[in-house]
């Protein structure tokens, strides 16, 4: 059984959990939206980077761990352009050893206007 994590930021609109537990491990999704009143964050691939792993980093504390933990990532880009913006800031939230990551170009996400969405995975404990 996995419970669902309250990061204090606005509620999902659509049945998802953005954060989940089992145990120590945890699973994620992000995308860049205001932590506040949920208003998608727009501008260019670091503006939307930055807030999208600013969310990441809010999801894993209240889950109990840092970004330390977090072991895979899995990045979706809408403009294969944006990945040396996106690695870019991505460098500012996570030190070596980098956690395992894919970076996929897509069609489109879900919402107009993302540029980024991303999914990680975490196990608590794991920076000791």
């Amino acid at each position: 059984m996995f419970e669902a994590i309250d990061t204090g930021s606005d509620p999902c609109d659509v049945p998802v959990s953005e954060v989940v537990r089992a145990g120590n491990l945890v699973w994620s999704v992000h995308i860049s939206e205001d932590p506040v009143n949920g208003d998608l964050v727009t501008g260019d691939i670091e503006t939307q980077t930055r807030r999208t792993l600013g969310n990441l980093d809010i999801a894993i504390r209240a889950a109990g761990g840092t970004l330390a933990d977090v072991v895979q990532v899995q990045v979706f880009l809408t403009e294969r352009s944006d990945a040396s913006g996106m690695n870019k800031v991505y460098a500012e939230f996570f030190r070596e050893p980098y956690p395992v990551r894919a970076t996929v170009v897509v069609k489109e996400l879900l919402t107009e206007g993302l540029r980024i969405e991303i999914l990680a995975h975490a196990v608590l404990g794991n920076n000791t």
